[in-house]
């Protein structure tokens, strides 16, 4: 059997020019034409490099800068600059290199590919050349291996790879993994202190001591529900009827009490700032003794928990809210498949006694739930499709299914109830003005709202609710989405929402949560595998021991800045590395369906062709070349019209396509156009 893990959120809008061929071929913009020189400067980092150009990103935000190669004074690849003699084109602003303020890391990982030039480095990060190797190289190298190199300066002021390492064969997913693990500097092993501390703490027993002030719930009838794979247990519910509503216990694993501050343990954490999620590997924030083991919400054992009780109406409103430090002892160890079986009266007999100890609370849970879930979308909150993968690998490793993610009703549940437990902990922060951490996301920018739009009308849906772009409401995005739902569009159009929105980040001001449509929002409940919940435990916890706001201010004001800072880097660090990876494994599936044909539906449309997504979430390319007697023109949004007959493919529209290539190391799956299977 092979093993099935849940992918992240992926993008279906990719980069484009993995191959070399496609490198070789990339024309450079002429120089730009003189206009007014602005007189600022910019901070900025290099973000993409090719022979004759490349794009600085500024630190402040805006649009991407180029620079033409004169203009570079020996700046590469993730250098940090300050640019100067802006000039702002009719295709954007064109800036040169002041001043080099910071080296990026000089060392790549990529796929070395032979030909009449000999042996050239392809990287796979957005270096957009090749790289012959230098002396000193690796030896016993061969076309196609995944290697890491160390960018050097040439004789002739030329950059250079001398390969440090082979990881193996680059047609392997879980090599180009291990490859994007390094690339993306994710530590794969903990320190020797971490595991030296981590040891000390994997058999420890509750003490007498750390029960005192702590609310005892250990005769609660409280449960975990998490997936059969998961061994890190770090939320648990219970959930009762009271005269006015419901009284929802949320119950979280206490790792501030173990993890303490300065420690090996939490340095370590802090600078990992997630567990990051591939095919066939976890990697954690937290030693397994932790977060498997004495963190963990094992059922039939006591542990340590930080509490939140939260009295709701029955118009879903939150009346009041207590948090305490606490113990329980989990009745059931809750599996969502099994619930859901519960909850659709499809329960064997085993399963019933199974989840007799907290048969009441879970049909109270799923009653507050839907209650919950109701008021949600009359806020406005965007019911988004989701664009997620579940990949299921082999014994080797090797990945031979690609399905979509699904989630059923006991997924929904917890989702809703573990935001009324983020609400409240962001709730109490604002109101005694904590220092904290907050899970905020901004309104979209009107021009991609205007994008939005323009796709919108193209698929023929009406544009009317995005019609106040400067003040774009989230219920006005869920009625765009509501138009779609049933449709072929539905996930293209889901997809194109999400891109329009801003994204989310952790902050220490209180702005907001714009795609929940909530003024007060942070993650609270999930610590053994994010640092920003361990961040706020600690802080809370302090809180309610001393209840003094001076002091809690000055132990913890740079202390929120600087996790906010870090988890919102680590976040997109760890993203990065997911997605990355989920396109080498999905590469490796295609690559036994080759010559097969499939019915796929438009999601981009790009001067070169079309990307199509097939209904299990994999994607690919479709050059217009592979349309027979058409001359496609862009018209820089969505389409692309056949100048001969007039035939447009639009984003949304279905495509009949057959898999003709599927490229491991870059991740790249190019499918044709192919009416006839």
């Amino acid at each position: 059997m092979g093993k099935k893990f849940k992918g992240k959120q992926k993008s279906s809008f990719r980069p484009q020019g993995n191959h070399f061929h496609e490198r070789k071929t990339f024309a450079a913009p002429e120089k730009p034409v003189m206009k007014p020189v602005e007189k600022r400067k910019v901070s900025a980092k290099i973000v993409s490099l090719s022979r004759n150009f490349a794009f600085a990103r500024p630190d402040d935000g805006g649009e991407d800068m180029f620079i033409h190669a004169d203009r570079l004074h020996g700046a590469f690849l993730g250098d940090s600059v300050v640019l100067t003699n802006i000039i702002q084109q009719e295709k954007g602003p064109s800036a040169e290199v002041e001043e080099i303020t910071a080296e990026g890391s000089r060392f790549l990982t990529g796929t070395l590919r032979h030909d009449e030039y000999g042996t050239l480095f392809h990287a796979d990060a957005a270096l957009r050349y090749a790289l012959a190797l230098a002396k000193g190289s690796l030896t016993g190298l061969h076309d196609g291996d995944k290697v890491q190199v160390e960018v050097v300066p040439g004789s002739h002021g030329e950059y250079l790879g001398r390969v440090l390492k082979l990881y193996g064969r680059g047609d392997s997913a879980r090599v180009c993994a291990d490859a994007i693990i390094d690339e993306n500097r994710i530590r794969r092993e903990f320190p020797e202190e971490v595991k030296e501390e981590a040891l000390r703490l994997k058999d420890r027993q509750i003490l007498p001591e750390e029960l005192k002030g702590r609310l005892d719930l250990r005769k609660t009838a409280i449960c975990t529900i998490d997936s059969a794979s998961a061994k890190d247990l770090d939320d648990a519910i219970s959930v009762s009827r009271t005269r006015t509503g419901y009284k929802l216990g949320v119950h979280i694993a206490d790792v501030s009490h173990y993890v303490k501050p300065g420690s090996a343990i939490d340095c370590e954490a802090m600078e990992r700032g997630t567990s990051v999620y591939f095919a066939d590997r976890v990697i954690p924030m937290l030693p397994e003794e932790l977060s498997n083991g004495v963190c963990s919400l094992n059922a039939g054992e006591d542990k340590l928990t930080f509490s939140v009780l939260i009295w709701i109406d029955l118009d879903g409103n939150i009346e009041k809210y207590e948090f305490h430090k606490s113990v329980i002892h989990s009745k059931v160890r809750g599996v969502y498949s099994e619930v859901n079986e519960i909850f659709a009266g499809k329960a064997s007999k085993e399963l019933k006694e199974k989840y007799a100890p907290v048969q009441r609370s879970l049909s109270m849970a799923r009653k507050l739930a839907t209650l919950l879930r109701q008021k949600s979308k009359e806020s406005g909150t965007v019911d988004l499709a989701s664009s997620e993968s579940v990949f299921t690998v082999d014994e080797n490793g090797v990945c031979i299914d690609v399905n979509p993610h699904t989630t059923g009703e006991s997924e929904q549940m917890i989702e809703q109830l573990m935001i009324m437990a983020n609400r409240a902990a962001a709730m109490l922060a604002e109101k005694h003005q904590l220092p904290f951490v907050y899970r905020v996301h901004e309104k979209p920018n009107p021009d991609r709202v205007d994008s939005l739009a323009e796709l919108v009308t193209a698929l023929g849906f009406s544009a009317k609710p995005l019609e106040h772009r400067g003040d774009v409401k989230t219920g006005d995005l869920a009625a765009v989405m509501r138009q779609a739902e049933g449709t072929t569009s539905e996930r293209v159009i889901s997809h194109q929402i999400l891109r329009t929105m801003a994204k989310a980040r952790y902050d220490t001001a209180p702005i907001g949560h714009f795609g929940l449509a909530l003024a007060d929002y942070c993650h609270f409940t999930s610590p053994i595998r994010r640092y920003p919940d361990t961040s706020i435990h600690r802080i809370l916890s302090f809180w309610l021991k001393t209840q003094n706001r001076g002091e809690c201010v000055a132990r913890f004001q740079t202390f929120a800045q600087e996790s906010a800072a870090q988890s919102s880097d680590c976040e997109v660090r760890a993203m990065t590395a997911e997605r990355s990876a989920e396109d080498c494994y999905m590469a490796e599936y295609m690559r036994a369906h080759l010559g097969e044909h499939f019915l796929g539906v438009i999601s981009g449309v790009t001067m070169r062709g079309v990307f199509v997504q097939l209904p299990n979430t994999v994607e690919g390319f479709v050059p217009v070349e592979s349309f027979p007697d058409a001359h496609f023109r862009f018209d820089g949004a969505v389409t692309q019209v056949d100048e001969t007959t007039g035939r447009r493919l639009t984003i949304g529209q279905e495509l009949p396509v057959k898999a003709v290539a599927a490229d491991v190391s870059s991740g790249r799956i190019d499918f044709m156009y192919d009416p006839e299977p």
